[in-house]
Formats: structure tokens, sequence, C-alpha cells
């Protein structure tokens, strides 16, 4: 019985973040780069490449998890610590099309400052979203519309936001 249970939480897991990806698919079918924060052992990004198979993925996460997945072969970059981290803010500063967010982070700001112009982020949170709009908001980023009905947010635990960070202008 447990190995069923266990079966079925590995299936439903694959099956969110399939999801999420695809979420992304339809406003950037193929960015060139994607940092996953809070990645752990990865998972996601697993997922993620079979929608996205030319695209790069990292992983950002505080444990040395990450670093298990990057010799697995699951990420191309691994980095160990916080976004607010000094040398990541050096080494990561407008290098991500896309960054995603599956586990609640309390420095979001530092964080978009790693997306480009016009990249998006994509957060996933099971607290109240409004903080996390007007923070997003505040940083020169736009929210798009929901990409799967309202329903299912209030069905599911977790409240998806996507955001687009703006172009820089010439």
């Amino acid at each position: 019985m447990k190995r069923l249970r266990a079966r079925l939480t590995d299936l439903d897991r694959r099956r969110r973040h399939r999801s999420t990806a695809r979420a992304m698919l339809r406003l950037n079918p193929e960015p060139e780069s994607w940092l996953d924060v809070g990645t752990g052992e990865a998972h996601f990004p697993v997922e993620a490449k079979a929608l996205f198979p030319y695209t790069s993925f990292d992983g950002l996460d505080t444990t040395t998890a990450v670093l298990v997945a990057r010799e697995a072969e699951r990420l191309e970059e691994a980095y160990i610590g916080t976004p607010a981290a000094p040398h990541l803010t050096k080494a990561l500063t407008a290098r991500y099309d896309v960054i995603s967010v599956l586990k609640p982070v309390a420095e979001l700001g530092a964080l978009l400052m790693f997306l480009r112009p016009g990249g998006h982020v994509l957060l996933e949170t099971t607290e109240a979203a409004d903080a996390l709009r007007t923070e997003l908001e505040a940083s020169d980023c736009t929210i798009l519309p929901p990409t799967r009905h309202p329903a299912l947010d209030r069905l599911s635990r977790t409240t998806r936001l996507i955001a687009r960070r703006q172009p820089s202008t010439p």
C-alpha cells in the first residue's frame, strides 16, 4: 500500500509539473535559458524539458541536492545559495528568459534581477497572491492573465502567477 501511495504521489507531482511548464509554452515557446528556484533534485526541470527540449535549465537551491541533480544531468548549471547572495547576483543578473518558483521565496526582488528584459517569472504559491502581485508590479513586471480557469485555482492548493518583466526601452 505504501508503494502504491508513493507511486500515486509521484504521478501527481509529475502531472502538476507538466501542467506548470505547459503554462509557459504559449507565452515563450522556446526560451534559451530557464532558472528553477528551490529546485532540489530538479524534478520540475526534468518534466519541463519534455516540452522545452532546446532550453538550458539551471537550478538554484539552498541545499546540495542541486549538485546531485547536476551530476545526474537534470540541470546544466547548479547554484547553492539564496537569490540575494552576492556571488549569485553578480553571476546571474539578466541571464534568464524564464524563472520558475514553485516554493515560496522571500527574496523575490533579488530574483527578478536574474530575468532578462521581457523575461517571464512563473510563481506557484499556497499563500495569498496579493502581496506577490504588488511586489511584482512594483518591480516593473506585468501580471499576465491566468493560464488556467480561475475555478481550478480555487480547487487547487496553489495559485499560479505569471509575470513579464518590462522590456528595456531603447
